[in-house]
């Protein structure tokens, strides 16, 4: 067994962390309880686990720390050098001094104009959609500048916004409230991201922290006891609230449990009998797969599978009206889910007080969406979309340039309009 390395820095702190983060590098595969006594739950949870943890500090490579940039106890942002390319990292300790925020971006200039965001995209792969917009007062989405804005993409967890319209929806028309206890079922839990799979049947929460739980750490066993609670139908029916053009694309509506029944058993043959179905009996094969027992993932396939046909799917058009929505709804409770985890954007908060996030991945697909609030109270949205099919995107890079053009593209939204 080797021994952890010793710090400089103060145990608990974010910058112990980060010294750690940076030795780990060096020494991937880390044993599982290391992580564990190093990264949150829900973090690790988010991440995939261990074994993805393990994944993502191998393909960063030995990691240099170049400086720090600012440190607090709880925080820390430093410049970190790895095998291809140059890192801002940020870190975030809870409580107890364990990282439960942790975000690397490039250490490059962001692009300061729509052809440099344009070079940037043509980077990311082959199949990019992208769309940066105003949300006009009436509720209009208004794109200033896309990629393919109008095409339809596998859009990962991304599709948990539209299960948080259809709560608020049933909230404004008076079929619930935010304060309404629901109890977690076993029958009902999925797989992880998310922690609250690890709770006892019988333990009841707020809908409104579902929500919470279902956005900010995208709880996969949280969305599905929203979606049992709410009906399929009103969440289909969302998208069509919501302005999405072609909302039977995501007809039957897939729980979280039944994607994994669908992609993370070991029998493909149930997969391609499923494929083969058409649309109106597939619907019952969802159905019936909910009440199987969950399928036992030892771990996160590494290469696409059907995300063309088994995923969620939106365009980044699509994706800018479902926040324009959310937006008119105008509950409370939605901005507070949708404000808890940035994922590491830090836009400049004098600038743009407020930013909501969702994203979603899985082998093959990354997608990343954002709204954020002018200091004048302009709504921006930005929309990225990567996917492929055959060979899965290195989601830390790819995620990492996709918010340079994010940070840049909403910089450029907030420009004054000649």
């Amino acid at each position: 067994m080797i021994d952890e390395p010793v710090t400089t820095a103060s145990p608990g702190t974010a910058e112990h962390q980060l010294q750690w983060l940076v030795d780990a590098s060096l020494r991937a595969p880390l044993p599982v309880g290391e992580i564990r006594r190093h990264l949150a739950p829900a973090l690790l949870d988010a991440s995939g686990g261990p074994d993805a943890v393990n994944a993502a500090l191998a393909a960063l490579g030995p990691l240099t720390l170049a400086g720090t940039l600012t440190k607090r106890p709880d925080h820390v942002q430093a410049v970190v050098a790895g095998r291809t390319a140059g890192y801002r990292i940020a870190v975030h300790v809870d409580a107890d001094g364990r990282v439960d925020a942790m975000r690397l971006t490039p250490d490059e200039p962001e692009p300061a104009s729509w052809a440099e965001i344009d070079a940037l995209l043509r980077g990311l792969g082959s199949r990019v959609s992208f769309a940066a917009a105003h949300v006009e007062p009436d509720g209009r989405c208004r794109v200033v500048h896309g990629l393919d804005a109008d095409t339809p993409r596998p859009i990962g967890s991304a599709f948990k916004l539209y299960v948080l319209g259809a709560l608020a929806q049933a909230v404004a028309d008076g079929h619930a409230s935010w304060d309404e206890r629901l109890a977690i079922r076993d029958d009902h839990k999925s797989l992880p991201s998310g922690t609250l799979q690890n709770r006892p049947a019988g333990d009841t929460l707020p809908l409104s922290e579902y929500a919470d739980h279902m956005i900010s750490i995208s709880d996969n066993t949280a969305t599905d006891h929203l979606i049992h609670r709410l009906g399929r139908d009103a969440v289909v029916r969302q998208l069509s609230l919501f302005g999405h053009r072609q909302p039977d694309s995501n007809v039957p509506f897939l729980t979280t449990k039944a994607f994994f029944q669908l992609k993370g058993a070991p029998d493909v043959g149930g997969t391609q009998q499923y494929l083969a179905l058409p649309v109106h009996r597939r619907i019952t094969a969802v159905l019936e797969l909910e009440q199987l027992p969950l399928p036992e993932v030892r771990e996160t396939w590494s290469q696409p599978r059907h995300i063309d046909q088994i995923e969620w799917f939106a365009s980044p058009a699509d994706i800018c009206r479902a926040y324009a929505g959310l937006l008119q709804l105008d509950q409370p409770r939605i901005g507070h889910a949708l404000s808890l985890n940035d994922d590491g954007l830090h836009l400049d908060p004098t600038r743009f007080p407020e930013t909501w996030y969702k994203g979603g991945s899985e082998p093959g697909v990354v997608s990343l969406h954002y709204l954020a609030r002018t200091s004048a109270g302009r709504a921006l949205v930005t929309s990225l979309m990567v996917s492929d099919p055959t060979t899965s995107p290195d989601v830390i890079d790819v995620a990492a340039r996709g918010q340079s053009v994010m940070r840049g593209a909403f910089h450029l939204l907030a420009l004054p309009e000649g």
